[in-house]
């Protein structure tokens, strides 16, 4: 049996070749078995060039998902790449601002501080101005004060005194000091003791004095017989009739005149007794300077050394002049109301305004 051609192999079978199915024969023959060969190895290649296809096809489809995946990888990668540039600048720039508004504020910080120190300084300054000018204006008050305290202790009248008083109030209260407020408040009440208190008429006390001092010649003493009135140890002649003879009143004048010479009575100051004419005398100008003493220590308001010269007064008054004289009686009574008028009159003092006005000077 020759060999078939190719080209007998792409014909068509003949109808005296293909058998009939009908007939065909339990056993093939060879050229059927080749035939179905030829048959199986087409169907094989066909199947081969399929599957070759479908994996040409899958890897195209990879390849491009895989040249997407790349692009996209790429895209992202400059996105990143531009991004972090981006980023850089981003942050180049912020450290540029940060370095910037840290000198800014570094600045502003000093020139705070340069204001901050300023601004004491300042405050120094005017706290140094208020207190010079607290300190003169309580300066000027306490002259002002202790000035019209001297005129107040000279002249009597408190009047110059709660002059200087309401002045310096007022110019307490322009000043509008808080620390000055105690020494307001120390004036304010002065000024109302003052006000409240009994002032003594020095002008009546005074011509008492000059009274009293204008009397002194003309009071009698003790030993001072011949001056004496009728008093109650004083002797007094027997009167002498008128229709009496003359031999009887020669006899009265006598007797009268021997009584005289001897006088019996009760000594109760023998000092007072036994004074000289020319003790009496200087008796006399010393209870003067005691009564000029007491005037002076009266207009420079010593209330206490006027008591204690009017008590001297007093003292001489009882033991070397006679009681039962009129004039002893007048004298020793316009004394009396003379020590009561002093003993109601106070001082003028302002204790309260001199340690305000201490305390505000020491600057406490």
């Amino acid at each position: 049996m020759s060999a078939a051609s190719p080209s007998d192999d792409l014909s068509p079978p003949s109808a005296a070749t293909v058998p009939v199915p009908a007939t065909v024969a339990p056993h093939q023959t060879p050229a059927a078995q080749a035939a179905g060969a030829v048959i199986l190895s087409r169907l094989g290649f066909g199947l081969v060039a399929f599957i070759a296809l479908v994996a040409l096809i899958m890897a195209i489809a990879l390849w491009q998902k895989v040249s997407g995946m790349k692009e996209q990888l790429a895209r992202q990668s400059a996105d990143a790449l531009s991004q972090s540039m981006e980023a850089r600048t981003l942050a180049r720039q912020a450290s540029d601002t940060v370095r910037d508004a840290s000198a800014r504020v570094a600045l502003v910080e000093t020139r705070v501080a340069e204001v901050a120190l300023q601004r004491s300084q300042l405050e120094e300054l005017i706290q140094s101005l208020s207190r010079s000018r607290d300190e003169n204006l309580v300066i000027d008050i306490e002259s002002a004060v202790r000035l019209a305290l001297q005129q107040a202790q000279v002249t009597g009248s408190v009047e110059p005194l709660l002059a200087a008083l309401k002045a310096g109030d007022v110019r307490i209260s322009r000043a509008a000091q808080p620390r000055l407020a105690p020494l307001q408040r120390a004036m304010q009440r002065d000024a109302d003791r003052l006000r409240s208190s009994a002032s003594t008429d020095n002008a009546e006390a005074l011509q008492r004095l000059d009274e009293l001092m204008r009397g002194v010649d003309d009071l009698p003493t003790l030993n001072a017989v011949a001056l004496r009135g009728t008093g109650a140890n004083a002797w007094q002649a027997e009167p002498i009739p008128a229709d009496a003879p003359w031999w009887q009143r020669m006899l009265l004048a006598i007797r009268g005149e021997a009584r005289s010479l001897v006088r019996v009575g009760r000594i109760q100051s023998p000092e007072a007794v036994l004074l000289a004419p020319e003790q009496s005398y200087f008796l006399r100008e010393n209870l003067k300077l005691k009564l000029l003493n007491a005037r002076l220590s009266l207009l420079s308001r010593q209330v206490d050394a006027t008591r204690t010269e009017l008590s001297q007064v007093a003292a001489s008054l009882n033991r070397y002049f006679d009681p039962a004289s009129r004039r002893t009686q007048a004298a020793a009574t316009l004394l009396q109301q003379l020590q009561q008028q002093v003993r109601t009159t106070e001082p003028v003092r302002i204790d309260d305004t001199l340690a305000a006005l201490a305390t505000a000077a020491a600057g406490r």
